[in-house]
């Protein structure tokens, strides 16, 4: 049997009740009406009351039967392009139905889209919005030839470990982008769709494209030379979960590390979702590939799970490389190959200074790296991020002068210094109201307790006593001491640990 998938769709009308042949499975389209999919496949594909679905076993088909056959041309067309791939490349595996599912819940997570300003809060689902633009783009006459989930969501899927986290939101649009025209095409397919979620009582004639972008747009990129051919558009989230809409037409390098090199090819899923009348559920869902462009798919997915850092051709690794390594490394990943590190080091270093060669671009990109990136659950390793950077350019960077290197390790300093001044001040201001709230709780309870208490003790007693336990819990909390600058570098005070309480749990002798 080959291994190369193809699936070849047609119309099967019931005559009887007997089984279909082992390598047929049926799909329903309307009462006694079946598509039959020949699929060369370890599972079938499969369509029951509409729904593109993949099935372990034929026990729901014993009542099918091979009839008279009619090949519907459009649908046969739109069937075959979601399975046919070569399935001796290794760059290729199916989605097992745990995958599918963690896939499932991306999308049909409900995500705000934050305005700027007055600009109301979109709230809106991720494949809502990819079925929307995907709608607009094929309005304008722009054929979208698959729909990818990329970067950090895609690993989110497809690890064992369901608490694989991720940031950003990245889906790949493929495209056509031989002209400027195409790439305002694509801009105006996602700002009309923002249009379209916007919510009730918003008056949309009065916003056009260009206050779309500036309110929802976070950021806009356009790469057009004889290489690569892409067009990004990030759309805002406070939260760091920006949703990144890239079209693509040709990207010479699509990624940094093996552990992000995953994409989901989606089309068969947002099939399922135009079609379905049933949910997904372990009998019945849908036939998802995914892809590893770092070339080896089972290699690529045991560096995900073991958190080991791998990569080909470093050399070309843009500048961002330096960064996302530094962000796993402090993360505890690990190098597959420990003897080559030093090598692959050395490269991101000298391709970070070329592409960002002034210490203003350094610090803009570092600043908008730990904006973006480190938030959320991560935002407590930034301090610790910017330490492992410094030790890597210390270490690794061979190709700048000395007062070049220098003025870089000044810069990661002082970002350090800034990161861990603002952390300890939060920690502080954390203490401030716990101690705050107890000393309120402590009170509360305490007049609480000689209340009770007066009605078998003298009014002048009880006043007295009442007086002294509010005096003995006053609590005066210090304002947080000053910062010191010298030599270049900030001081930072650090903040002691509350001292901790014990509750006394003896029986037979009360402490007093």
């Amino acid at each position: 049997m080959s291994l190369r998938w193809r699936v070849c769709a047609f119309v099967c009308r019931v005559k009887s009740t007997t089984c279909c042949c082992r390598s047929w499975c049926c799909v329903l389209l309307e009462p006694r009406t079946y598509v039959v999919y020949l699929a060369l496949s370890p599972r079938g594909i499969v369509r029951v009351k509409g729904c593109l679905v993949c099935c372990s076993s034929h026990q729901l088909f014993r009542s099918l039967q091979r009839g008279f056959l009619e090949v519907p041309k459009e649908l046969r067309s739109r069937m075959e392009k979601f399975v046919d791939v070569a399935m001796e490349d290794g760059r290729f595996s199916v989605l097992t139905f745990e995958q599918v599912s963690r896939l499932d819940e991306v999308l049909q997570e409900v995500l705000p889209i934050h305005g700027r300003g007055n600009f109301p809060t979109i709230e809106v689902r991720l494949r809502d919005l990819v079925a929307v633009v995907k709608a607009k783009l094929a309005a304008d006459s722009v054929k979208v030839r698959d729909i990818r989930l990329n970067g950090g969501a895609a690993s989110h899927v497809l690890a064992t470990d369901s608490d694989q986290p991720y940031n950003d939101l990245d889906l790949i649009f493929a495209v056509e982008l031989s002209s400027q025209r195409s790439y305002d095409r694509v801009k105006n397919a996602v700002l009309d769709a923002l249009l379209e979620f916007l919510p009730l009582g918003v008056n949309k004639k009065r916003l056009s494209s260009c206050s779309l972008k500036e309110g929802y747009v976070n950021k806009m990129v356009k790469v057009s030379n004889e290489v690569d051919r892409w067009s990004l558009i990030s759309l805002s989230n406070n939260g760091g979960r920006n949703i990144e809409l890239k079209f693509v037409d040709t990207m010479k390098r699509q990624f940094e590390f093996s552990v992000d090199s995953f994409q989901i090819v989606m089309d068969s899923i947002l099939f399922f979702y135009d079609c379905a009348e049933l949910p997904i559920s372990e009998s019945l869902y849908p036939t998802v590939l995914g892809e590893s462009v770092y070339g080896n798919f089972n290699e690529a997915l045991y560096h995900l799970q073991n958190r080991m850092i791998a990569t080909k051709q470093p050399e070309q690794i843009r500048g961002g490389g330096l960064l996302k390594y530094c962000n796993l490394l402090v993360k505890d990943y690990t190098p597959a190959c420990p003897l080559e590190i030093k090598s692959l080091e050395r490269y991101m270093c000298s391709r970070f200074f070329i592409d960002f060669p002034d210490v203003t671009q350094q610090q803009n990109k570092l600043e908008s790296y730990l904006l973006n990136h480190m938030v959320g659950a991560d935002e407590g390793l930034r301090y610790e991020y910017l330490r492992r950077l410094h030790r890597v350019v210390d270490e690794s960077t061979v190709c700048l002068m000395g007062h070049e290197r220098r003025q870089t390790l000044n810069l990661i300093d002082e970002l350090a210094c800034q990161v861990f001044y603002t952390d300890q001040q939060l920690m502080y201001s954390k203490q401030h109201q716990n101690c705050g709230s107890s000393s309120t709780s402590s009170n509360s309870s305490t007049c609480g307790s000689i209340d009770g208490a007066s009605s078998t003790k003298s009014g002048s007693t009880n006043s007295g006593s009442s007086s002294l336990s509010n005096s003995s819990y006053d609590l005066h909390i210090a304002p947080p001491p000053p910062v010191i600058f010298s030599n270049g570098y900030y001081y930072a005070p650090i903040v002691p640990a509350p001292p901790q309480s014990f509750t006394c749990t003896c029986g037979w002798l009360q402490c007093s």
